[in-house]
């Protein structure tokens, strides 16, 4: 059992901001991994998909990114993953737009949405997509990761979401560490 957790905001108001590239990636898995449609359970949605013979759920927070971890709390199948069995989705300002990077274990880096999620899973040890935003030098970072992607983003966003879904399935099938070796960067 593993968990795939997308990382963002519900609403149309977000819906492609740089702030819901957990969002994004996962809408972009449910289809490569042509999971079942999404169930609705108020404080989150799930679908379900097999990856090379495991059962995979691509878990969707609806609580807001400040309180993701709520929804692991009370999604039953992530007591069974256990904290490693996770896979995190998410924005990072302080990469380039663009890049990602897989990490196993470590703090939040100033992220609100992962920091709930590591308090309520109580480790740092929970593996992570962090996925590049740039704009960690911008006085008005709030008001970057909640616009909408410029015209050369949006022409990036459809490859960049393909690679890392390559790279998710390489870290559920392969492990970590290939993930790490050939998509960080």
């Amino acid at each position: 059992m593993r968990v795939v957790v997308g990382l963002g905001n519900p609403g149309r108001r977000y819906t492609r901001t740089r702030h819901n590239m957990g969002f994004l990636l996962l809408d972009h898995l449910a289809r490569r991994f042509r999971a079942k449609r999404e169930e609705d359970h108020g404080s989150y949605r799930v679908a379900w998909a097999d990856v090379s013979g495991e059962r995979v759920a691509l878990l969707r927070p609806l609580t807001f990114m400040n309180l993701s971890g709520d929804a692991l709390v009370v999604f039953p199948e992530s007591r069974e993953a256990g904290p490693e069995g996770h896979l995190i989705l998410l924005d990072d300002v302080w990469l380039p737009f663009g890049t990602m990077r897989f990490r196993t274990q470590g703090g939040a880096g100033g992220h609100h949405g992962l920091l709930s999620v590591l308090e309520r899973l109580g480790t740092e040890s929970v593996p992570r997509l962090r996925l590049g935003i740039g704009g960690g030098d911008l006085e008005e970072l709030h008001e970057h990761v909640l616009a909408g992607f410029n015209p050369e983003e949006e022409a990036a966003l459809d490859p960049w979401l393909t690679r890392a879904g390559e790279g998710v399935r390489t870290f559920l099938v392969e492990g970590a560490d290939a993930a790490m070796s050939r998509y960080n960067g």
